[in-house]
């Protein structure tokens, strides 16, 4: 098949994209397809040309894709950076080159990859891509909305409240933390914007880092415990990985530096424990509407009660993302898994 797979884009995930979609393309040209990568925001070229025979040159257009760095990227710069100085978010000639695929494998993370808005215009434009639809896509990427959602589905997620930006200083706004509390950007992804907070002075703090990167941000009950993530493919849990940060919590550091963190798949916790996440991860799936691949991010406290933290529609794929190991962990390899992923995704575009 002729493959077009799309990373970058202007999320503050932008770079930890690139390398998901960077093994994505590795692993699709191992498995025979025509594939190119492409930054979905600088596009192909700086002008409009002639496409023809475009897929037999993937390897030579594709994007060169670095390590992650270790701090997120200057959206501003990145923006600036673009030759054509267009406020288009998709980049020359990426729109015809999805139409020329014969399915987009969709690497994105963060806004305007994972909230739904791609998805709705591929549909539009009736270019096949991989993942979910433009509704699960949406209501996943807002924690607030997806705990609203959710509450009838007897999912346990921590306690807590959403804050506007316009509402912080309001005197109508009564909602108080619990300390210690969490305060993390609604939509946001990798840990980015996330503080643990104790106090009242740490709190405001932590409210300014939050809505430096968006203007809607969730504050919840701190569950002190262990880490756990669960994907889910096609509606069936995968085994459970517990992660171990070396240093502090699962931030963004300890997401994507090499060694940073312990991930123990299957898990080590007991059967009983293992089985009543799998089966929260399936119903939040279920719940969303999530047809293909996602992953669920669950704590666990010392009294062993679960709180799930939210959903993800487009897991990462780098070296040390979670998904692909817990998929590894039932012996499905990375290059089967991206196969299997797209296998899904046509089933699910032919609905």
């Amino acid at each position: 098949m002729n493959v077009v797979v799309l990373a970058g884009g202007l999320s503050t995930e932008r770079d930890v994209s690139f390398k998901s979609g960077d093994m994505i393309a590795s692993a699709l040209r191992q498995n025979g397809h025509k594939t190119i990568l492409i930054d979905v925001f600088m596009g192909y070229s700086d002008k409009e040309e002639d496409l023809d025979g475009i897929f037999e040159r993937s390897k030579e257009i594709s994007l060169r894709v670095d390590n992650i760095p270790t701090e997120a990227p200057d959206i501003l710069a990145v923006k600036r950076s673009r030759k054509d100085k267009s406020d288009n978010f998709f980049g020359p000639n990426v729109i015809r080159m999805c139409q020329m695929a014969d399915i987009v494998f969709i690497a994105l993370h963060g806004e305007n990859g994972e909230d739904g808005r791609i998805q709705a215009a591929f549909d539009l434009l009736g270019i096949k891509y991989t993942g979910n639809g433009y509704i699960s896509s949406a209501i996943a990427m807002d924690k607030g909305m997806t705990k609203e959602f959710l509450r009838g589905y007897d999912v346990p997620f921590p306690g807590g409240f959403s804050i506007k930006k316009h509402e912080r200083f309001a005197e109508s706004f009564t909602d108080a933390p619990r300390f210690p509390c969490v305060v993390k950007p609604s939509c946001g992804g990798s840990s980015i914007g996330v503080s643990i907070v104790n106090n009242a002075m740490e709190y405001e703090y932590a409210l300014d880092e939050a809505f430096r990167w968006e203007n809607e941000v969730v504050v919840e009950d701190y569950i002190e415990g262990r880490e756990f993530s669960v994907g889910v493919i096609e509606g069936v849990a995968l085994p459970v990985i517990e992660i171990v940060p070396k240093e502090g919590f699962y931030d963004y550091k300890n997401k994507y530096a090499k060694g940073a963190a312990d991930e123990i798949c299957p898990a080590n916790i007991s059967d009983e424990i293992s089985s009543t996440m799998q089966l929260y991860a399936e119903r939040v799936a279920a719940a969303l509407g999530i047809e293909t691949y996602s992953r669920m991010d669950f704590m666990l406290d010392k009294d062993n009660n679960i709180f799930c933290l939210e959903a993800n529609t487009l897991p990462g794929m780098t070296p040390t993302s979670l998904l692909p190991q817990e998929a590894a962990c039932i012996g499905i390899g990375y290059a089967d898994l991206c196969e299997e992923i797209i296998k899904i995704s046509l089933r699910r575009n032919k609905r």
